[in-house]
């Protein structure tokens, strides 16, 4: 499987736009190579040089499993359901890292043999709980933001 985003390569800046520092919008993404019995996708965002623990900013599951993209700004497709991010609210929220070093934020899709029985609001761990077992395939892309 393949993630990637007209907006930023993989290992580059993330532009402004999709931070805190712009209009704080989920950058448009596009996948592909799911795997047979691919029965739906999901989505983390997380920020792993985060002072104390990993910061999630997108937990998004039950994607269709014929789904290839969301574009900017997107809510996921209806079905789909979106976790808790670590502001606090459902959905994504973008970079916002204290001013310093630049940070890395890991967009991974994952292709699951199930849909998952988590509620809206779901914990980034509870989905990663949920998914023991029933990851067929993973992919990753990762951006940078500095304040």
């Amino acid at each position: 499987m393949t993630v990637t985003s007209p907006a930023f390569s993989n290992g580059g800046a993330i532009p402004a736009r999709y931070t805190c520092s712009g209009a704080d919008v989920s950058p448009p993404l596009a996948w592909s190579g799911a795997p047979t019995g691919t029965q739906s996708l999901a989505l983390t965002v997380i920020d792993p040089d985060a002072p104390g623990r990993p910061f999630v900013h997108w937990v998004a599951f039950n994607l269709p499993a014929t789904s290839t993209d969301l574009g900017e700004a997107a809510r996921p497709p209806e079905g789909s359901v979106e976790g808790r991010n670590d502001f606090g609210s459902n959905g994504y929220r973008g970079p916002c890292p204290p001013p310093g070093s630049p940070h890395h934020y890991h967009f991974k899709v994952y292709a699951l043999d199930d849909k998952l029985s988590l509620r809206p609001g779901a914990s980034e761990s509870s989905f990663q709980d949920a998914t023991k077992g029933h990851v067929l395939a993973t992919a990753e892309l990762v951006g940078t933001f500095k304040r």
